[in-house]
């Protein structure tokens, strides 16, 4: 059995920010909470963050508090701390480039365009870590990049969004349970 699991949600701390596209992490990390009876109340590492078990496996769910650009220095604060296997670490953040509620799984990868994976990758140095990412659709013609991903979701986006970030949060304890690339298989095809 392998040590410790590691799931961080990518976000933007404060109530302004709760449900805006780029708190889809956030929001998953939250449902894996509740359906696993996990309390997510320590404030430490820049994060809020709390320790249970998922498939059977020790687990600690982050959600850091730094604001998204600067989600990295939390992140490697959490691994310094806890010293998890790299491969153990799971991320689930929003992607612009998967339409709405649309789900990848990646064993490892780039940051793409999105600054918070980038401040992940600058500060912990690797990127060979399994990522889950949860569509949220391009911005509409006019539209600030900034601002799009700082606003709510339409109510004709909130069925497939929801189903997205359940889906995400089902990954992620699919790849605690069963490894990545089984989680891979069953969602990548949705």
């Amino acid at each position: 059995m392998d040590s410790i699991y590691i799931v961080i949600g990518l976000g933007n701390p404060g109530a302004r920010y709760e449900y805006t596209r780029h708190n889809v992490g956030f929001i998953a990390v939250d449902l894996l909470a509740q359906k696993y009876g996990i309390k997510i109340s320590k404030i430490k590492h820049k994060a809020i963050l709390g320790e249970g078990s998922i498939e059977g496996a020790k687990v600690v769910l982050v959600k850091p508090q730094t604001y998204m650009n600067l989600s990295g220095e939390s992140v490697r604060e959490v691994l310094d701390w806890y010293k998890a296997p790299i491969k153990n670490v799971i991320i689930i953040y929003d992607d612009i480039d998967l339409a709405v509620g649309k789900i990848r799984i990646r064993p490892k990868g780039s940051s793409g365009t999105h600054n918070g994976m980038r401040s992940v990758l600058y500060q912990i140095q690797t990127d060979e870590f399994p990522r889950v990412r949860i569509g949220i659709g391009k911005p509409p013609e006019g539209w600030q990049l900034a601002d799009f991903v700082l606003s709510k979701f339409t109510q004709e986006e909130k069925r497939s969004i929801e189903e997205g970030i359940t889906n995400g949060a089902e990954a992620a304890s699919a790849i605690i349970k069963s490894g990545i690339e089984s989680a891979m298989n069953k969602y990548n095809s949705k």
